[in-house]
């Protein structure tokens, strides 16, 4: 993919997911890799539903930022998941309500955040990984994603927001979605003992799908 058509992608997908409500105000950011190892990341303070394709903030593959505006604040995410697993080609961070809500409550699995409710969210996702609290912009939410070695491709920002790697910047988008999906099916279902997938059935989509799984 060119990287006039990264850009108008990127700019695109962001658009698509303000509008159906899945990050508000000027909240979330979104990065992806050029072809010559660079990346384009989403500039701090600007909205999802109005980002300009020429004022993506451009990093070269040294790392340091060769065009546009300033960069998210949340860039330590970013670097973390691109520098521990190799086939990260995108991050996208989220403040999607229920994903966030379900994150507050007391008996969340922190290894394993979402329940089994439906295949895909362990297709797209594998385990996602409940982190702490942390101040926005902390770099420390970067340490504790290093500290996993590349072993997950999403974690859970406690009171926060969902983080995702994808290979490319629809497949982070798509992953992104059916967590934030899964978590609202959590939390309708909550309190009402809904049937989900039995251990053997999840093992059966780990198998066939050739899931991240046992990490």
């Amino acid at each position: 993919m060119s990287e006039a058509k990264l850009r108008e992608t990127i700019c695109l997908l962001a658009r698509s997911m303000f509008d159906r409500g899945l990050t508000g105000g000027s909240t979330g950011n979104i990065s992806a890799r050029t072809a010559d190892g660079g990346l384009l990341v989403s500039p701090t303070g600007t909205s999802f539903g109005r980002l300009d394709p020429g004022r993506l903030s451009r990093f070269d593959a040294a790392g340091t930022l060769i065009d546009g505006d300033r960069p998210t604040k949340e860039m330590p995410l970013h670097s973390a998941f691109y520098d521990t697993r190799a086939s990260t080609g995108a991050v996208v961070h989220l403040h999607s309500a229920h994903s966030v809500a379900l994150s507050m409550m007391p008996d969340v699995d922190e290894d394993n955040f979402l329940p089994a409710l439906t295949p895909y969210a362990i297709m797209k996702l594998g385990r996602v990984k409940l982190l702490p609290f942390f101040l926005p912009g902390d770099p420390a939410m970067g340490e504790a994603v290093r500290g996993l070695a590349g072993k997950r491709s999403a974690v859970m920002l406690a009171n926060h927001g969902p983080v995702v790697a994808g290979k490319d910047v629809e497949a982070a988008c798509n992953a992104v979605e059916e967590l934030e999906d899964t978590a609202k099916l959590a939390m309708l279902t909550r309190g009402l003992r809904p049937r989900g997938l039995t251990d053997q059935q999840v093992a059966d989509v780990v198998t066939r799908f050739d899931v991240e799984w046992d990490q």
